[in-house]
């Protein structure tokens, strides 16, 4: 059996094209997870045409997802947190108050759509913010930093129902510090910036943290925690985040690079980060 799930913004989920898909699919009764917003019916087959309707209904603002019934609903998140939990690039918010804003989120860019080693790119990144005032960091958490809508509910969700959540990054541990605690993450990981006498020294530690370190991380966690691969849900929208993603028992291409969407069968671009739980299958008075 397969669960079919339909995901808009607020009020923009018409329940005719609910209808009309489960009767054109065979599927079992709806269930209305979230009024106006999410839906799901269950069918015995993947439908042929699944990608050709998803395409018809992007244009009507809405994501559909379809997968297997049984294990989608899983005990551990590992997301990435630049343009994921958060909606900006760290890295481009520093540069810009560096001076070298457009020249940095250029080589980001096409870094996060896969065109640059990521690797590469993050030191050529790096260098160019050197000399940079450390107190800067905190200015742009404080002044330019803002949350993914609905973060703070999927990981309270999750973690009431048992759920573990990491937090993996390709950017800088200054971040994911304090975006982890804020959201409420067990744990996070990501590269460190090199500071001395108050200035960014335009390097940063290794081995860096990129596609593979995801992997790794992915890995090591449901090792600790006696999970399986399967029962992780990861989400992330660059090239670095593609090795989790098909790791996961679930990998979400949340509004992500159109190269990375298109390897990815859970793609979700008009819902925000609660579209992981009515995924799993958890309706809206189930948030947290």
């Amino acid at each position: 059996m397969f669960v079919i799930t339909l995901i808009a913004k607020p009020g923009k989920l018409q329940p005719v094209l609910v209808e009309s898909l489960r009767n054109a699919w065979g599927g079992q009764s709806a269930q209305w997870l979230a009024a106006d917003e999410a839906a799901e019916f269950a069918v015995e087959t993947k439908p042929v045409n699944l990608w050709d309707v998803w395409t018809d209904a992007q244009g009507m603002g809405v994501d559909i997802v379809c997968q297997p019934l049984i294990g989608r609903c899983k005990s551990m998140l590992l997301a990435d947190m630049d343009s994921t939990m958060i909606q900006q690039e760290c890295i481009d918010e520093l540069a810009d108050e560096a001076g070298v804003g457009a020249q940095v989120a250029d080589i980001t860019a096409r870094a996060m759509n896969g065109e640059l080693d990521f690797e590469a790119a993050l030191i050529e990144r790096v260098g160019l913010l050197r000399c940079l005032d450390e107190a800067v960091i905190g200015k742009v958490l404080a002044e330019r930093i803002t949350y993914m809508p609905g973060g703070t509910t999927l990981l309270a969700t999750m973690k009431a129902n048992g759920g573990h959540a990491a937090l993996v990054s390709g950017g800088f541990t200054a971040f994911t510090a304090k975006v982890s605690a804020k959201l409420g993450f067990n744990e996070n990981r990501a590269n460190t910036l090199y500071i001395e006498d108050g200035k960014l020294t335009g390097d940063v530690g290794r081995p860096i943290l990129g596609k593979a370190a995801k992997v790794q991380a992915l890995e090591e966690i449901t090792a600790r925690i006696g999970i399986s691969h399967a029962d992780v849900i990861a989400v992330g929208d660059g090239a670095n985040d593609l090795g989790m993603l098909h790791a996961a028992g679930t990998g979400v291409a949340l509004h992500a690079k159109p190269s990375v969407a298109a390897e990815c069968s859970v793609r979700i671009n008009h819902g925000d980060l609660t579209a992981l739980l009515y995924i799993q299958g958890y309706a809206k008075n189930e948030h947290v």
